[in-house]
């Protein structure tokens, strides 16, 4: 049966605030899309919200992962680096709805770890159907391989992991709190970001049978 596959690499930052609000950020260097970035935000209610740049990334998106609202708003990120190495230690987040700023702490064991692979074998389905029961045992609600319906099914392949020490958000004009772990496990699609607040660099493969 034919099929039709996408990928995506770039960053996941996924943070908790005290408010109950779990925000994860997708920042894409190279897709089939361009290079863009995308928020999805869940409310302490439920409510699932999608932030991107434009309707063909929403509809994508959407395609993929399940949520209450859409918007389309120019997303904005940067980062500030230490001057004399170059290793950027803020990341910054704007959109109409959306501003946040993420302190980004030192890379992690398992970081450590994963910088040993290959980001062409990161992006694997093969590599991430063997690590998905490690995943599912090491970091609570996150998975490597499955779907989240709508026909398609996705792989994940970590390269690299850095902590988050601190956040600052606010959105549609209120302020969401501190940090906090991402707890309970955010709903968009069958895996959520690692509990711990991280930038995970990542490979994503996006795959949808005829």
């Amino acid at each position: 049966m034919a099929s039709r596959t996408w990928t995506f690499s770039g960053r996941i930052l996924g943070v908790g605030t005290t408010s109950g609000v779990r925000v994860v950020v997708g920042v894409w260097d190279d897709s089939p899309l361009g290079s863009f970035a995308d928020v999805m935000v869940e409310r302490a209610d439920g409510h699932r919200l999608l932030i991107a740049p434009s309707q063909e990334v929403v509809d994508f998106v959407a395609s993929t992962y399940t949520f209450d609202e859409t918007r389309v708003e120019p997303v904005q990120v940067g980062t500030d680096a230490t001057p004399d190495r170059g290793v950027p230690h803020t990341l910054h987040l704007t959109t109409a709805s959306l501003e946040l700023a993420a302190d980004l702490g030192r890379r992690t064991a398992l970081g450590w770890l994963l910088r040993g692979i290959p980001r062409g074998l990161a992006g694997s389905p093969a590599l991430s159907t063997v690590t998905d029961p490690v995943a599912r045992v090491v970091l609570r609600g996150v998975r490597t391989r499955g779907s989240a319906g709508h026909g398609r099914g996705e792989y994940y392949g970590a390269t690299d992991i850095r902590a988050v020490r601190a956040v600052t958000a606010r959105l549609d004009g209120v302020d969401l709190g501190t940090l906090t772990p991402v707890d309970p496990p955010a709903r968009f699609g069958f895996s959520s970001t690692p509990r711990r607040p991280a930038l995970t660099e990542v490979v994503t493969t996006v795959v949808e049978r005829a």
